[in-house]
């Protein structure tokens, strides 16, 4: 089976091209590096012991597409290639709909004429806006979403529903992703953002080795149980293996279209990962607290019950995992 994974040097692309080698499917992969990095591949061949068929290029040229379509006989796609900072999209909100809705647009259409049906979309919790219960389940009402980065993605989500609703011949798996940390235990792979990180787990780390001096919390005022906010932090490994879910679901049942949270189903503080953070790895963190980030919210975690009943789908990892990884990648990087 030959899966075209676009974004496949990110970094979530990339630990999921890992795990579909190590599976045993054949990777075709499309990436523009605006923000990854070009010896990733080797990375992944080193890791898996096998190569993807790659290509360089922008997901909103039509052009690079069919050439793909053209040249390979592609069963499935799963689809990375988005922008995914919430603080960045709130100051830059043209380049986030552009990249993030646009080129969708521009795959839908290629797979379609090349009649290639089967898709399994990164899709992102903050389509729940701010949640009016929790834990959050795929049931849980979406919209409201609090910054250009969720509403990209719930639009997306929207031009999906009704491809599907207009012809049901299409398999699609939307998964929404809750906080994906930590890195491939190798240290050979993980996150590693161009510039100044904007999540959490990227940040620290660069803390910790000294790259950057302080950590910013956004806030300490929420209505948690210290103040700062809390979120569902998900090992990227077990979330890679959860894509491997959802292409053999596609696989096994044809013609639907499904919707699943991947999450832990458990919710950790901003402090809590500090804390955790500077217990595995005995490293002290500095940080501040400053205001509110726009577009944040208080509190945002899974129900991950219908993954695990639907695509036999449990996230392995612990958070001592989350942390130690992602610092071991840091320090091999």
């Amino acid at each position: 089976m030959k899966i075209f994974v676009t974004g496949c040097c990110g970094y979530i692309g990339s630990h999921t091209c890992v795990e579909l080698l190590t599976n045993g499917y054949n990777v075709v992969g499309l990436d523009n590096f605006s923000n990854s990095k070009k010896e990733v591949l080797d990375k992944i061949r080193e890791i898996s012991g096998k190569s993807i068929k790659f290509y360089e290029g922008d997901m909103l040229d039509s052009s690079i597409l069919y050439k793909i379509f053209s040249e390979n006989e592609i069963d499935c796609v799963i689809d990375f290639a988005a922008y995914k900072a919430v603080g960045e999209s709130v100051s830059k909100p043209i380049e986030y709909y552009t990249n993030n809705v646009s080129s969708v647009l521009t795959l839908l259409t290629a797979m379609k004429k090349n009649n290639c049906k089967r898709l399994v979309f990164s899709s992102s919790a903050t389509v729940y806006g701010d949640p009016d219960t929790i834990p959050i389940t795929e049931d849980s009402k979406t919209g409201g979403t609090t910054n250009p980065y969720g509403t990209s993605k719930l639009f997306v989500e929207e031009i999906l529903k009704d491809l599907y609703k207009s012809d049901n011949t299409w398999d699609i798996c939307i998964l929404r992703y809750f906080n994906p940390i930590g890195a491939h235990s190798s240290g050979l792979i993980g996150e590693e953002p161009n510039g100044i990180p904007a999540n959490l787990m990227p940040y620290i780390s660069k803390v910790a080795c000294g790259k950057l001096e302080c950590l910013s919390i956004f806030g300490n005022d929420y209505d948690t149980p210290d103040g700062t906010g809390v979120r569902d932090y998900i090992h990227v490994v077990d979330l890679a293996k959860g894509h491997i879910k959802a292409v053999e679901k596609l696989d096994r049942e044809k013609n639907g279209l499904y919707i699943y949270n991947l999450g832990t189903g458990k919710g950790y503080s901003v402090l809590d990962m500090v804390n955790a953070f500077e217990k595995a790895n005995g490293i002290k963190i500095n940080y501040k607290i400053v205001g509110r980030r726009e577009g944040d919210i208080a509190v945002c975690y899974s129900d991950p019950n219908k993954a695990k009943e639907e695509l036999g789908f449990i996230a392995e990892k612990t958070l001592e995992d989350m942390v130690r990884d992602a610092w071991n990648y840091e320090n091999h990087n």
